[in-house]
C-alpha cells in the first residue's frame, strides 16, 4: 500500500466523511474504487488540457457554481427516489432498501443546507 496525499477542500472533506460513514466504506475505499473505475475507463471525468482552475471572486460566480451543484444533486437525489422506489416489496426491509432511503434524505439534508447559503 501506498499513501496519497491532497489538498481538498475542508468542507467537502466534511461531507465525504459523513456520506462514506453512512455507506458503511472507508474513504479509502471510495477513493480506490474511483482510481480504478477511472483507469479502467468505467467513469469518464472530462478533464480539459491546460484549463485554469475557476473563478469564484464574485458573488454571482459562487452563487452560479452552487446553483449548477444544487441541480445535479436533484438530479441524483431523484434518480435515487426512482432507484429506491423500484425495489420490490419483499426487499423493502433489506440493508440495500435502507441505504437507498438513508441516501435519498441525505441528499435532502444537503439541498436544505444549499438552499440556505
Amino acid at each position: 500500500m501506498k499513501q496519497l496525499k491532497i489538498s481538498v477542500d475542508e468542507v467537502l472533506i466534511a461531507s465525504f466523511k459523513d456520506a462514506c460513514a453512512q455507506s458503511g466504506l472507508s474513504m479509502a475505499a471510495v477513493l480506490s474504487g474511483l482510481m480504478k473505475g477511472f483507469i479502467d475507463g468505467k467513469k469518464r471525468i472530462a478533464v480539459a488540457s491546460g484549463s485554469r482552475a475557476p473563478n469564484y471572486t464574485t458573488r454571482r460566480q459562487r452563487r452560479a457554481a452552487i446553483s449548477s451543484i444544487v441541480l445535479q444533486l436533484e438530479q441524483i437525489k431523484e434518480h435515487e427516489e426512482s432507484y429506491r422506489d423500484n425495489i420490490p416489496e419483499n426487499l423493502r426491509e433489506s440493508v440495500v432498501y435502507e441505504r437507498a432511503d438513508e441516501l435519498v434524505s441525505l441528499l435532502d439534508e444537503v439541498l436544505d443546507l444549499l438552499s440556505q447559503v
